[in-house]
């Protein structure tokens, strides 16, 4: 070979060599837009995280789960919570109940439109068994969510329709049969598009929307401040605040080097800021300033004015005391530190709001919730 030929080919050789290393730098590059943060998703990751079953059952796992062997598991795993039947109401809606033979024939929950019917079980609204399916593999048991079986998801939406009777005690529910299954569903045949929430006519009823929001702007409550206090014992805990804030934004922490405002100082600084705010036509009662403490710490996220909700309703809570000498020492107490086995077996855990806002609740609830 002569030396001419041999130094081409040495060249195209090196030619090829630094290409394929710009294509593979190019590439690596085209995966990231943050070179250097990160990395590429596994494809165990992925499968672990791409868990969604779809109404056309495109997600599904092969497997199968019998009736039997969900009844297991719903005592075991899920009663605590929904009941031995699906049908408690203590902490979440009940899961079964209003549905009939007619409603398995025609697709539809006819008490859906029944106003005079007490309530919505998730069995007379749901419309596809992979919305039951994905929920309970992705979400179930409350206190270990995912950590059920293959098996288990489809033994326990057996069981689930078998409470409903939609499927017969002796059925083993599989990835091979669930879509037969899916045209039992009572309400397979109820979802509708007519409303406002897609625009056009193909899509609902217009456009038109289902609620008309109009700005208020008026009468509005004055900007509140927002202001905090350190505790006399943890005030100099860290050193200085003051000098351990950067010299920008509206931040400036105080001087815990010296003591606090006396009680004195204090009183005139409250007793400024009252009489610069703009006062009320009239003052309160003190039901309204309880009933907005009581949204103001949440206290009606559990707790209905005239119904239970998790916990009993506020008046409930005020007719069964009405009774004792010390309710609003007792009621205080139950208010600050929480407690369990009065209403039933759910606890309340003690609330953190401050000495007054709890004092005025109790005063309150004792006089028996007055409006």
């Amino acid at each position: 070979m002569s030396s001419s030929l041999e130094q081409a080919l040495r060249w195209a050789l090196a030619a090829t060599v630094l290409a394929l290393g710009l294509s593979a730098h190019a590439q690596a590059q085209a995966q990231t837009s943050f070179p250097g943060i990160g990395r590429a998703a596994t494809p165990s990751e992925v499968a672990a995280w791409d868990i969604d079953v779809r109404p056309d059952f495109k997600g599904l796992p092969k497997g199968s789960g019998s009736v039997a062997k969900g009844m297991e598991v719903w005592e075991g795993k899920c009663a605590s919570c929904h009941g031995i039947f699906g049908e408690s109401n203590e902490v979440f809606s009940p899961l079964v109940g209003g549905t009939t033979a007619a409603d398995i024939k025609t697709g539809r929950v006819a008490r859906l439109t029944d106003a005079g019917f007490p309530g919505r079980t998730t069995l007379m609204k749901v419309s596809s068994i992979s919305t039951l399916w994905d929920y309970i593999n992705r979400a179930m048991p409350w206190n270990a969510p995912k950590s059920l079986s293959v098996e288990e998801v489809y033994a326990v939406t057996a069981y689930m329709l078998n409470m409903g009777n939609v499927l017969p005690d002796s059925f083993v529910l599989s990835h091979e049969n669930i879509a037969e299954v899916q045209t039992r569903l009572p309400n397979r045949n109820g979802k509708t598009t007519d409303h406002g929430m897609w625009p056009g006519k193909t899509m609902g009823n217009g456009g038109k929307p289902d609620v008309q929001g109009v700005a208020c702007m008026r009468n509005c409550a004055a900007e509140p401040k927002v202001a905090s206090f350190l505790p006399d014992f943890a005030r100099n805990n860290h050193g200085n605040l003051a000098e351990q804030q950067r010299p920008v934004g509206p931040q400036r922490g105080a001087d815990t080097t010296r003591p606090a405002p006396t009680s004195a100082a204090a009183a005139v600084a409250v007793a400024a800021a009252a009489a610069a705010a703009p006062r009320p036509a009239a003052a309160a009662s003190e039901g309204q300033l309880a009933l907005a403490l009581a949204a103001k710490h949440t206290c009606t996220a559990c707790h209905g004015v005239e119904q239970k909700i998790v916990g009993p309703g506020l008046r409930e809570i005020a007719a069964k005391h009405a009774g004792r000498t010390d309710a609003e020492a007792y009621l205080l107490g139950k208010i600050k530190n929480g407690g369990q086995g009065v209403w039933g077996a759910i606890p309340m855990p003690a609330q953190s709001l401050p000495d007054n806002d709890a004092q005025v609740l109790a005063r309150w609830l004792a006089a028996g919730a007055p409006k």
